[in-house]
């Protein structure tokens, strides 16, 4: 046998045993088609919510500041305390203001003795005058003595104005002294928390020396700016109760309020007032709402988020948020047609209700959407579709 042929008997069997295996992988079935899980698109009326992110701020702040000049001497309060309205948080040394007092009595004291003397000139100068008034008709005296006793009564009577006028003078000022005096005890213009104090003892102040901050926090007020469109629709709530009472309105629209923690604040807050205009720069609007803040948790510079409900749409189309996937900008929805084959398709969102998504168009009642494995599938595959488990608010 030739070489030739012993080496083709040899690949034979190679060959043989290469279209067998390719035989098998022809005959291997295809995969089966992706298990996704499904909802279908629901058509229902739904409230509409707004949220927005919230700054804390008293409902009424004070700038503790020193109605006199001086050093002071003393601090009353515990930084971070509740403090009353006319409570002491400050002292500043009185003696000087004592001092112009008791010399302000002193002139007082002085101006009645003057006062008093001359009021007895006066009296005496009124007896000269009705005693040499009929002498002179009798040409008994001279007449320049009659001028003369005239003269010195208006004298008199001028010294009595003159001394009357010092008096009052002299006590409008001790009643500013007593003011004065007054104003070294620095008190508190409201019911609030008082901050930390901002100067020290022996520290000179004026007026114009801020000594500490008290701020009102029960209720508290969370300031947020909401779009105008937003505005518009909760405009005609935006109105007071009883008595201008804003948070005794029936009408009123309700806040909650969810704190950096992610917990949500357990009292139930309402809208006070929306600023007067429209910033033209961010087409917002500010919007105060206040909360019952019992035992002084919030404080004022917390941050939260605000949620409300600002309208309610009728006729809805809603699918999971988990359905809707964000494109290059664009807004998906995978759709199994009756054929068991996917339909990528770009739709238009509205608001968000819980955990559902407005869909204002792409889609109609009763489409079925992927909520589970939308990451596995693409356009035109054949999927193999299961109700999903995942139940979302409203389905």
């Amino acid at each position: 046998m030739s070489r030739f042929r012993k080496q083709l008997l040899a690949i034979v069997p190679i060959l043989l045993a290469f279209a067998s295996s390719c035989t098998q992988k022809a005959a291997v079935p295809p995969p089966p088609p992706t298990e996704v899980g499904v909802t279908r698109v629901i058509q229902k009326d739904v409230p509409v919510y707004g949220d927005w992110v919230a700054t804390l701020d008293g409902y009424v702040n004070a700038q503790i500041q020193p109605q006199v000049s001086g050093y002071l001497i003393k601090q009353n309060y515990k930084e971070g305390s509740l403090v009353h309205k006319g409570d002491v948080l400050f002292e500043i040394d009185p003696r000087p203001f004592q001092a112009i007092l008791d010399q302000v009595k002193g002139q007082i004291a002085q101006a009645k003795g003057q006062l008093a003397q001359a009021e007895a000139q006066l009296a005496l100068a009124e007896i000269n005058v009705k005693r040499d008034t009929p002498l002179a008709a009798a040409h008994a005296i001279a007449q320049s003595q009659l001028d003369n006793d005239v003269q010195s009564r208006a004298q008199a009577q001028a010294a009595v104005q003159t001394n009357r006028a010092a008096i009052q003078a002299a006590e409008a000022s001790a009643e500013q002294a007593e003011l004065n005096l007054g104003f070294t005890r620095v008190r508190s213009l409201l019911d609030g928390i008082a901050g930390i104090a901002t100067t020290q003892m022996g520290n000179l102040v004026s007026q114009t020396t801020v000594l500490t901050s008290v701020s009102q926090v029960n209720p508290i007020k969370a300031y947020f700016p909401i779009s105008e469109s937003e505005y518009l629709q909760v405009a005609d709530r935006l109105k007071p109760g009883a008595g201008g009472d804003w948070l005794r309105n029936t009408n009123a629209v309700p806040l909650r309020l969810t704190l950096t923690n992610g917990n949500t604040y357990g009292q139930t807050g309402h809208i006070v007032f929306a600023d007067r205009q429209v910033d033209p720069q961010t087409g917002t609007i500010r919007v105060a709402g206040a909360f019952a803040n019992p035992g002084n948790v919030l404080r004022p510079g917390q941050f939260g988020r605000i949620r409300a409900e600002t309208g309610f749409q009728r006729g809805a189309l809603l699918v999971p948020q988990r359905a809707v996937t964000e494109f290059q900008g664009k807004y998906q929805l995978a759709i199994v047609r009756a054929d068991s084959k996917v339909d990528v398709r770009d739709v238009k969102v509205g608001l968000r209700a819980g955990d559902m998504w407005i869909i204002l168009s792409g889609v109609k009642a009763g489409d079925q959407v992927i909520s589970e494995g939308t990451s596995k599938v693409r356009d035109g595959q054949t999927v193999s579709p299961k109700p999903d488990e995942n139940k979302s608010e409203g389905a």
